[in-house]
């Protein structure tokens, strides 16, 4: 690789000093420009030189004025300043490195310590140089990458959303199954997660629970695909063998849901073992009692009773919600949780307005 070919700017208004330096510098294979005044030198700045030698003194600009305008525009990494001077006192020195001069050489100047000066600020200059383009490169290449990891993310977050409404829309096909063969209705189940939803909302449970209620304890019943026809459709009331039998829809539907890795299904399992639990021990199928029963199944309790109860089924008509109500309040301690009944009364302006908007569902 061939060696840079550099050009060095030189400013002085004394024409035999600017004549040799000059002489010096193409000597040390460099190509020199030339400016006898300060204002020239900072118009040939604009031609690309790479480092200036400038004289302290001069006319119009002096070298001092010349590296300050030359440091408004341009870095001292970007175009090294080196003042010739014969100047020897502290504050002069002062004042240049202020100004922007990068190195000084003394007057008269050595051949030598010129070349040395010279080679090593340009060999820095180069340096950095590359230092420079090597950044604006990566960071080119950073952006380039980074744009395509975005996009990348967006398509893995849009093909997760289409994974998550399918494993979503199975779940609920699957609960439709065994809601349609009790002859329930699609409507009841998304109440029931409504529901749930504004219950879990009300109690200030973690939104992530939330969103979990709204699409597990639709999971309740699904037990009651195991159940025969001749139980689970009886138009009478079933006798202790049968209902026995019908109990059984629990265990079932926790069997059903049980060993997958997905939270909903997860708490679909624990809502579906356990949502007949009842607060004073004496539910099925396992006798939990409080807060051993798990919080959606005591959720679901009440709102699958309010929801069951307040619809018209093939063997009775609809109650009227005070009624219900009344019975939930009734049940208060006994089959139900007391801090969920509070929650769901006072949220009953907003169970009853879901609930409306399934009329002849």
């Amino acid at each position: 690789m061939s060696e840079p070919r550099y050009k060095i700017l030189v400013a002085d208004d004394d024409e035999m000093i600017r004549t040799l330096h000059a002489e010096f510098i193409r000597g040390f294979g460099y190509e020199v420009e030339t400016a006898s005044d300060g204002i020239e030198a900072i118009a040939k700045v604009g031609l690309g030189v790479d480092l200036i030698l400038t004289d302290a003194h001069m006319p119009n600009l002096d070298g001092f004025e010349v590296a300050r305008r030359i440091r408004e525009t341009r870095s001292s990494e970007e175009l090294p300043i080196v003042m010739a001077t014969s100047l020897e006192a502290r504050e002069d020195r002062l004042r240049a490195y202020e100004a922007g001069i990068n190195d000084f050489i003394n007057k008269p100047v050595d051949h030598t310590e010129l070349r040395l000066r010279l080679k090593w600020l340009l060999e820095l200059k180069t340096t950095q140089d590359e230092l420079r383009k090597n950044k604006a490169h990566l960071e080119t290449t950073v952006e380039q990458r980074t744009r395509e990891l975005r996009v990348a993310l967006e398509e893995v977050t849009r093909a997760q959303r289409e994974i998550q409404s399918a494993h979503l829309d199975t779940i609920r096909r699957l609960t439709l199954a065994a809601e349609y063969k009790d002859h329930d209705t699609a409507g009841h189940i998304e109440r029931i997660g409504r529901y749930s939803e504004v219950v879990g909302t009300e109690m200030h449970l973690q939104p992530g629970i939330v969103d979990l209620l709204l699409h597990a304890t639709p999971m309740h019943d699904v037990g009651k695909l195991g159940i025969p026809d001749s139980i689970l459709l009886k138009p009478g009331p079933l006798d202790d063998e049968e209902r026995s039998i019908m109990n059984t829809h629990t265990t079932i539907g926790g069997q059903i849901l049980s060993g997958s890795e997905s939270p909903v299904i997860q708490m679909g399992e624990r809502v579906a073992l356990t949502h007949h639990e009842k607060w004073n021990g004496t539910g099925y199928p396992n006798g939990l009692r409080g807060e051993e029963i798990p919080i959606e199944a005591r959720i679901c309790s009440v709102v699958d009773f309010y929801d069951a109860l307040t619809m018209d089924r093939p063997y009775r008509k609809a109650m009227q919600p005070d009624v219900v109500v009344q019975m939930i309040l009734d049940e208060t301690g006994t089959s139900f949780d007391p801090s969920v009944v509070d929650i769901f009364i006072r949220a009953r302006p907003q169970i009853e307005a879901i609930q409306a908007e399934y009329v002849g569902s």
